[in-house]
């Protein structure tokens, strides 16, 4: 009936069948549980997000999941933020990308806070030795299968294959994030414009320099400042407008200015918020709210928090409604598919270097070899098998006490 194919085509693509209220419900639900339970850094976080969006819920394909990776590696700020804000926009529009973004934070946030409470008052992190010794094998079996999953996509030629081996090895040989994800991106745009008009390139690099040059328009805006909320919040507003990279990119961003320049905090507070931020579930970007608690109690916590997370909302905005556009460009496609390859060999890596550190007995490898069973097999939820792993961890530890 010409009718009713004229109202399907019309139909929007983020609500194919729920309503915007029950798709933003199903988002506060789905990104709450991974705030609080997605252990291992970005890119555990990932594989969890892969588990949940593509695998059960089938919100949308590989590949358009893997063209949102990549979106998020070449824009700065906290990677698997921004890619629980870009599911969210893509789910139910401007709304589930606040919804998105605030519920996966949220969790951490509080956690963080009242630790940060705790330390101050008692002057000392909680022990997590144990915990993290269970949770770490089942994020790397997490994170694995969702590599598994996610390279049968991207992977589809032996010359993508190639460029991902070589991202890899870079990578591992210390080569910047950032470099090696442009780079990859812009190889596989020359190999595909070779084959086309020069001219369909301009649309990609129209764009993509843009985000990097904004970003940094406020990089000095909080040099000098003496300690006040207003100076404290701009300072964290810079930091994630700014910061490309790992946790440990973050560490040298905080300890130039809070610790050698204007002495805001001691060399040993930074380590701590670091750890904490490391070992607490959700964005490692929380951070910053331990940092903002030590500094001005609440009222710290809240706007440094909001500082640091407010230019990943704002990037992905604007950056979101240029994926399509890219991939309607051959070549800008291109780009795009080589900077997902470079992507999925960052995860790789930091999978290997979490490996080698986490799976350093034989409980260890057992319980990764179980998780990974439970998860191809018999499609255990991963979040169970991260709460399991925890208990698992902190048995081992009171036996072994």
């Amino acid at each position: 009936m010409p009718g009713l194919a004229s109202a399907q085509k019309k139909m929007p693509d983020a609500l194919p069948i729920q309503s915007e209220r029950g798709a933003l419900a199903d988002l506060a639900v789905l990104f709450l549980k991974l705030g609080a339970t997605a252990f291992g850094g970005p890119a555990a976080h990932i594989a969890l997000m892969e588990d949940e969006v593509v695998r059960r819920r089938q919100w949308l394909t590989r590949e358009e999941f893997l063209d949102f990776v990549a979106a998020t590696n070449l824009i700065p700020g906290p990677n698997s933020t921004e890619l629980a804000i870009h599911l969210g926009h893509r789910r139910a529009g401007w709304p589930g990308l606040l919804v998105a973004g605030a519920c996966f934070i949220l969790p951490a946030t509080v956690m963080v806070t009242l630790i940060a409470w705790a330390y101050v008052r008692f002057g000392q992190l909680p022990k997590v030795e144990w915990l993290l010794y269970g949770i770490k094998p089942v994020i790397i079996a997490v994170v694995l299968q969702a590599l598994w999953g996610l390279g049968r996509s991207a992977l589809k030629t032996w010359k993508r294959a190639a460029l991902g081996v070589a991202a890899a090895t870079l990578c591992l040989a210390g080569v910047n994030e950032l470099a090696v994800l442009f780079g990859a991106g812009l190889a596989a745009a020359v190999v595909r414009n070779l084959c086309q008009s020069s001219g369909q390139a301009a649309p990609l690099f129209g764009f993509l320099p843009v985000l990097p040059v904004a970003a940094g328009a406020g990089a000095a805006s909080a040099a000098s400042a003496p300690f006040g909320l207003g100076p404290m919040f701009l300072f964290f507003l810079k930091v994630g407008s700014v910061l490309y990279g790992s946790g440990y990119v973050l560490l040298a961003f905080l300890r130039a200015d809070l610790v050698d320049r204007w002495g805001w905090l001691t060399e040993a507070q930074l380590l701590d918020a670091i750890a904490v931020g490391q070992f607490t579930p959700g964005p490692v970007f929380t951070t910053a709210t331990f940092i903002g608690y030590l500094l001005a109690g609440a009222p710290g916590a809240t706007l440094a928090t909001i500082g640091i997370f407010l230019p990943a909302f704002f990037f992905v905005a604007i950056s979101g409604p240029l994926i399509p556009r890219l991939r309607k460009s051959p070549v800008a496609g291109a780009f795009l598919d080589g900077v997902v390859v470079a992507s999925l060999a960052l995860m790789a890596v930091v999978t290997w270097q979490l490996g080698r550190v986490a799976l350093g007995d034989w409980t260890a490898f057992a319980l990764l070899l179980l998780s990974g069973i439970l998860l191809a097999r018999y499609r255990v939820n991963s979040a169970w098998l991260v709460l399991g792993g925890g208990l698992i961890g902190l048995l081992a530890g009171i036996l072994r006490g």
